[in-house]
């Protein structure tokens, strides 16, 4: 269960605070961000606050003065005086803002991922309609476990992540029907990563897969029980902690 150190709404019109809505289901954006050390810094803010207005602008709520006040609530919501490893959401639609603050967990050693057959509402942004995921991640323990969505055979990313293959000493990750995220965007920067289409009746070729996010940072996926796959080894993982080991 996510521990909360802030959670607060507002309305866009004046920023008057209001009672909490999370706005899961509603027609609007987010990000999430990683909130670290003392005084807290947001990882990669740059380019979730450009991706967040891109998303903003293509949902039609972009506004001049939401950018101003979005900056405004992010940094007015982290205390100074704590010590942070946390996970920072801001979600917007045309009439609120929402900022949360919550203690982000740190991925076991025996992780497994799991498939459901599902692509995301609009997979090229990261919007709102998450009811379907977030009911299917409820069953699990998100330390433990996350899901790999698969859509017409092809793996696409997971409920909270970039998905990372790695085989020969290669990179590959999912290209279509998924959103590209902030960090794996910052990564391929720093290795070569092939994005092309990634088949589930190929899955077993690959040695290592590895989940690639702001939550999960890098996360070594130790078994996939539904189709017998099992981790070869952690050549690719070491490489890529060494650029995610913020």
């Amino acid at each position: 269960m996510a521990i909360f150190l802030l959670k607060k709404s507002y309305q866009v019109i004046n920023q008057k605070e209001i009672g909490f809505k999370d706005l899961w289901g509603s027609h609007g954006v987010f990000t999430t961000i990683r909130l670290l050390g003392k005084p807290g810094k947001l990882i990669l803010f740059k380019s979730h606050f450009k991706g967040l207005i891109k998303s903003l602008k293509k949902y039609k709520i972009y506004s001049k003065i939401i950018e101003t006040n979005i900056k405004h609530l992010i940094y007015s919501s982290i205390n100074k005086n704590v010590n942070y490893d946390h996970l920072l959401r801001i979600a917007l639609t045309k009439k609120f803002i929402s900022i949360s603050i919550r203690k982000r967990l740190k991925p076991k050693k025996d992780f497994e991922l799991k498939l459901i057959n599902y692509r995301r509402i609009d997979p090229e942004t990261k919007n709102l309609y998450y009811k379907k995921i977030l009911k299917e991640l409820n069953k699990y323990d998100p330390s433990k476990t996350d899901i790999a969505l698969v859509y017409r055979g092809k793996i696409l990313e997971t409920c909270t992540s970039n998905i990372l293959f790695f085989k020969n000493r290669e990179y590959f990750s999912p290209k279509n029907n998924c959103y590209i995220g902030n960090t794996i965007n910052y990564l391929k920067g720093k290795i070569k990563i092939s994005f092309k289409d990634i088949y589930y009746r190929d899955l077993k070729k690959f040695d290592e897969i590895m989940l690639i996010g702001s939550g999960k940072g890098v996360t070594s996926v130790k078994y996939i029980k539904q189709m017998n796959w099992k981790s070869k080894n952690n050549f690719g993982y070491k490489k890529v902690n060494k650029y995610l080991n913020f």
